[in-house]
């Protein structure tokens, strides 16, 4: 950290960060007073020295109470978000002395966590009962932006998305097969070409999923469009829409079988390079990531080759 970066650290103060924050919320510094059982005065005073400190003015004082600056806009989103943080931070050591021993945070795409997270983290808890482990759900691309900001410890995800200058291991692979309504047209056959089912109505995924950006590259690669019906976050979502005759679909195979019964439907193979898919772990650098971190991924790339029971 340069020296003017940690003299600036050094200038703002969390209680009058905290204390900016109520009197953005409540549009008056008396108010935020009150909120905060300290005197108007000094809420005053320590506004004005963090504009001092800042060199710009936050807030625009009028006889009503305040409006902020662009300056101040822009102070509110990073003083928020600081204040997050710290909230977190002191949530996740807490639970130390609750007897916790590690924490990592996993982003994974919707494909991941309905075919194999359940069973692989569930095997990896076992072992490890005093690790916790925070999953959230997100879009292959939201996934790789989580890796890189810092957001998320680890990835797991189709890497096709691109992943920069993060590190990849592999994972799982899927196969992605069309989902149709039993006695339609394609369910008799085999195997298809994707451009075949171009002929019909989809139900698609989220317009930037991974799955729906390869559907509509193979379309535009036959001169196609896709004839798109509804666009769903779910998977038993869009069993539910082609089951009742909204279109055919695109979904990973073994996402399907997990969900039997969800619609009187068939699975059709796909003869497209790209419907078989690679699931990667990815991180900034694995051999950087906390301990607790690297033995959830040594643990998961264990089971890279291992067909999911």
């Amino acid at each position: 950290m340069k020296s003017s970066e940690r003299n600036f650290a050094r200038r703002i103060d969390l209680t009058s960060l905290q204390l900016f924050v109520a009197v953005c919320e409540l549009g008056s510094i008396g108010r935020a007073a009150e909120r905060e059982f300290i005197a108007a005065s000094a809420v005053s005073k320590r506004l004005s020295d963090l504009e001092a400190a800042l060199d710009t003015p936050l807030l625009y004082r009028h006889t009503r109470g305040v409006d902020l600056t662009p300056a101040g806009e822009s102070l509110l989103h990073h003083a928020r978000s600081v204040l997050f943080s710290l909230e977190k931070m002191q949530g996740e050591l807490s639970e130390y002395a609750d007897g916790v021993r590690g924490h990592v945070r996993v982003h994974a795409s919707i494909s991941a966590i309905v075919q194999f997270l359940p069973e692989d983290l569930g095997a990896f808890i076992r072992e490890h009962a005093q690790v916790k482990i925070d999953l959230e759900e997100h879009l292959s691309t939201e996934v790789v932006r989580a890796v890189q900001e810092g957001a998320a410890d680890l990835g797991i995800c189709n890497t096709a998305v691109g992943i920069g200058e993060l590190q990849a291991l592999p994972y799982r692979e899927d196969r992605l097969v069309l989902i149709v309504p039993r006695g339609h047209a394609l369910a008799a056959e085999a195997a298809v070409p994707f451009a075949a089912s171009l002929e019909f109505d989809q139900v698609g995924l989220h317009a930037n999923s991974s799955i729906y950006l390869a559907m509509r590259a193979a379309a535009a690669e036959a001169g196609r469009t896709i004839r798109l019906r509804i666009h769903v976050t779910g998977l038993d979502a869009m069993c539910r829409m082609i089951h009742n005759g909204l279109g055919v679909g695109v979904m990973p195979q073994r996402a399907f079988e997990l969900m039997h019964g969800v619609g009187d439907l068939e699975s059709v193979a796909l003869t497209d390079a790209w419907a078989l898919r690679q699931l990667q772990l990815v991180a900034r650098d694995f051999s950087t990531l906390p301990v607790t971190a690297r033995l959830l991924v040594d643990h998961l790339a264990a089971n890279s080759s291992s067909p999911p029971t």
